[in-house]
């Protein structure tokens, strides 16, 4: 900076800043070798935040408003000056605009594709991205914990470090909710709701705010995606044998409509045996299935059983083999006999297939 600079820094005595970006964060206002005249106007703009550093110190913070730099309305900057020259000599120091409104449209993706388990298809990678709406919440703790020195800060000196913080928390919560893949899309307002109330703590730690996190798409890669239409599409198809039916018959309104002939007519007549063997095929099927329904249960000889004699379970026993134990006495009337078909254990007595052979025997004797 020349001599003329210098000299016109003198006569300068507003100290603003009108921000002709949609970006900026902070900008420290330049004056030659920080000098500022005593009884200079600040102004400071709605969703402003103007802070005067000295030698390093934070000095004061002033609000949106109009400020004679004067003793009275700096108390903190009286305190570390001398004032030698009746608190009306030139002081040596910094001023910061913060920018305090929201800046929308930031951006946060995965650079990586995430790992996930889904009950349904099991190992998934998915890829997501989004916007993000933050705003300075604490001037003091933006400029120390980020800015630090620099005279101008931008959205895009953080935005990777708070990417970063997005991503790793959306992974793991994602991983963490058990949401069904399919379901996802219904859930984006959610997720973004959740994330934003929980990174916001560690946001705070760098004086900032996140107002809003948008969950605009979240994918799977592309051969993945594939293998899901053809999925999609045989559950929109549906019965696999009737598709083919209409698509043969479709197939065979369009040989009969074309008047080339030839190789035309071999196609058709080829595809007209396909769709007789076919119809032939489900025929088969038919009478197979009208047949197989008219065929009479089991006989009841082939029925087997089980029986209890001395408290052990003894058979299975065919209906013949039970029958030779009852007539030799082995099988009396209480024996608990089971079979398909029973409940629970029966006596023998009444059990139908057996209760016959009971009624020529005569009754145990009376006790004496």
């Amino acid at each position: 900076m020349g001599i003329l600079d210098k000299l016109f820094g003198e006569f300068i005595d507003v100290i603003e800043w009108t921000d002709d970006s949609s970006n900026t964060m902070l900008y420290r206002f330049e004056r030659y070798g920080n000098e500022i005249k005593y009884g200079a106007m600040l102004t400071v703009r709605e969703s402003q935040t103007a802070i005067l550093v000295n030698e390093g110190q934070i000095a004061d913070v002033f609000q949106p408003g109009l400020y004679q730099l004067e003793t009275r309305n700096m108390p903190i900057m009286t305190t570390l000056q001398s004032w030698p020259h009746g608190f009306s000599s030139p002081f040596k120091a910094e001023v910061y605009f913060i920018n305090m409104r929201r800046f929308t449209d930031l951006k946060w993706g995965t650079k990586n594709p995430l790992m996930l388990r889904d009950k349904e298809f099991g190992p998934v990678r998915l890829r997501a991205f989004g916007t993000y709406t933050i705003r300075v919440s604490e001037p003091r703790v933006f400029l120390t914990e980020i800015v630090g020195t620099g005279g101008h800060f931008q959205t895009g000196d953080i935005a990777d470090q708070l990417r970063n913080l997005i991503v790793a928390r959306f992974a793991d919560i994602l991983g963490e909710s058990g949401i069904p893949l399919l379901d996802l899309a219904a859930n984006y307002d959610e997720l973004g709701n959740f994330i934003t109330q929980k990174i916001r703590p560690e946001f705070a730690a760098y004086g900032l705010d996140v107002l809003q996190m948008l969950v605009e798409n979240i994918s799977l890669p592309p051969e993945v995606e594939i293998a899901l239409d053809k999925r999609t599409s045989m559950g929109i198809i549906g019965d696999l044998g009737r598709y083919t039916q209409f698509q043969t018959a479709e197939a065979l309104s369009a040989a009969a409509n074309n008047p080339s002939g030839g190789a035309g007519e071999g196609i058709g007549m080829g595809m007209g045996f396909a769709m007789a063997q076919n119809l032939a095929q489900n025929l088969n099927q038919a009478n197979s299935q009208a047949s197989n329904s008219a065929m009479p249960p089991p006989i009841p000889g082939s029925a087997t059983y089980f029986i209890v004699l001395d408290g052990q379970q003894q058979g299975p026993f065919k209906l013949n083999e039970l029958m030779n134990k009852i007539n030799v006495g082995e099988v009396s009337r209480e024996t608990l006999v089971w079979s398909q078909g029973l409940v629970e254990w029966t006596v023998a007595a009444k059990v139908d297939h057996l209760s016959n052979a009971f009624a020529q025997m005569p009754p145990p004797l009376p006790k004496t």
